[in-house]
């Protein structure tokens, strides 16, 4: 047990039980493809950090893990920019309403109760849904059997007006839809701290109707920008962002989102969806648990003024208490560069790795034929 002193935050945390769960989390996300803030956030809150903390600081980490998984598919050419462009749109406006709303029950003192209600209801019904979905993939793969589902069915997001041409997506339908999807998300992520994509792929798929290769690149082109906003306005109004917080996080979440990628080609995902579903469900059981049995007790009283602090530690202070502003844009700085560096790299190293590996299994098969014929 190693504790470390966030200095923004003001609160003592074990800094390798951060990365493990920043690890583990990015493992789930980049296994089910999913994001990771919806579990991130509960747990940080758990450690202790006030959620006017803890949202902020996710939500910077959420944007390096997707400048990460969109240049990569940039580089594949699997981004709709336009698509994008109009969910931003509705996003930035969501964003704005998500913040005041903040604000508001920030000052009434009633932020970590709704923080609380709003994750309680989030993670049971999507640990429902996806329990039930885990199930039904089981049965209908032990009957061999294959479901074939309507993609795009027509409803009344279709008679929509301002009605656009998406080249793309191949799509020509009102740019209403995307903008009002980016304003869910937008108040979504402001509020509690996630990327939104566990809204943003269902509705693309069955409202917007996009292609399904274009899904994951196009969504996480839109979570930067929002989580940029959310980031800079959070940083704005409470100097919140605390890198101190936000660099382990970011490490351990982009070291996870990698491996669990790799682990999905080898795992079968639909044995352990239902698995990861139980584990929302108990997240949601203990958060409820927590705010309506546990004796109330107040958060700040786990903050701790620490007047010894490194050279570092209190330019940081100074620097977020005297330009929150120009911190906040700073903490967008690093969160970009890292997430764009370990894209490079992951580009870079890719077709080593692949060739390793078809190295590997040559000499392998080379030797099982020399074993099942050897010369004579």
């Amino acid at each position: 047990m190693l504790e470390i002193y966030l200095p923004i935050v003001q609160v003592n945390v074990d800094i390798f039980l951060l990365l493990f769960l920043s690890l583990l989390v990015g493992v789930l996300s980049g296994l089910f493809g999913v994001g990771g803030g919806f579990l991130m956030t509960p747990f940080l809150i758990f450690m202790g950090i006030p959620p006017v903390y803890a949202v902020p600081n996710e939500v910077n980490n959420i944007l390096a893990t997707s400048v990460s998984g969109s240049l990569t598919h940039w580089f594949k050419n699997t981004l709709d920019y336009k698509m994008g462009m109009m969910i931003v749109s509705g996003g930035v406006i969501g964003t704005i309403i998500g913040i005041t709303t903040f604000n508001y029950f920030s000052e009434i003192g009633k932020i970590s109760t709704i923080i609380s209600l709003l994750y309680m209801y989030l993670l049971a019904i999507v640990g429902t849904l996806m329990l039930i979905e885990g199930i039904r993939e089981k049965a209908n793969k032990s009957k061999n059997k294959l479901i074939k589902k309507k993609i795009h069915e027509h409803n009344w997001f279709q008679g929509l007006p301002l009605r656009m041409r998406f080249q793309k997506s191949r799509l020509y339908e009102s740019a209403l839809t995307p903008i009002m999807l980016g304003l869910v998300v937008g108040f979504v992520a402001s509020m509690m701290g996630i990327g939104g994509a566990f809204l943003m792929v269902p509705a693309m798929i069955y409202i917007v109707g996009m292609p399904v290769n274009l899904i994951p690149g196009t969504s996480l082109f839109v979570t930067i920008f929002i989580s940029a906003l959310v980031t800079i306005l959070h940083a704005f109004n409470y100097s919140s962002i605390d890198l101190y917080l936000v660099f382990p996080l970011i490490v351990g979440s982009i070291m996870g989102v990698q491996s669990g990628q790799k682990l999905g080609q080898f795992l079968d995902s639909t044995e352990l969806k239902s698995l990861f579903a139980l584990l929302l469900l108990s997240v949601a059981i203990a958060i409820g648990y927590d705010s309506f049995f546990r004796e109330s007790k107040e958060i700040e009283s786990k903050q701790i003024l620490n007047d010894n602090l490194s050279t570092f530690a209190e330019f940081t202070v100074n620097f977020s208490n005297e330009n929150p502003f120009l911190f906040g844009a700073f903490a967008i700085l690093l969160a970009i560069s890292l997430g764009a560096m370990t894209a490079v790299i992951r580009k870079i190293l890719s077709p080593i790795a692949r060739k390793f590996i078809s190295d590997l299994k040559q000499k392998s098969s080379k030797k099982k034929e020399e074993i099942k014929f050897p010369e004579k």
